[in-house]
């Protein structure tokens, strides 16, 4: 698939980046070559892969202990707040 200077304008502008007209250009070939390898990637017969519930088939993940490591500290950051009820913040009315 080939992207003309002007569809990488479009795709920057959805993006909010500035591109100038150099760039546009550079940008469409390469990303013209990363879209043609996906379009490779989408040829491949995948229909005998059975799909994996898990990348590490036959071995253990080794994880960590569920386990809190630090308290509540909720008292000592509502210190700083202006305005504070019940353990909640308390902010001004935005919408009517």
């Amino acid at each position: 698939m080939s992207l003309t200077p002007q569809q990488i304008q479009n795709i920057a502008h959805l993006a909010r980046l500035e591109l100038k007209a150099a760039e546009a250009a550079a940008y469409a070939a390469s990303l013209s070559s990363i879209l043609g390898l996906v379009g490779q990637l989408e040829q491949a017969d995948t229909s005998q892969v059975a799909p994996m519930a898990h990348p590490l088939t036959g071995q253990v993940q080794r994880l960590r202990a569920d386990e809190v490591t630090s308290g509540n500290a909720r008292d000592l950051y509502q210190r700083n707040a202006p305005q504070v009820e019940a353990g909640l913040y308390l902010v001004p009315r935005v919408i009517e």
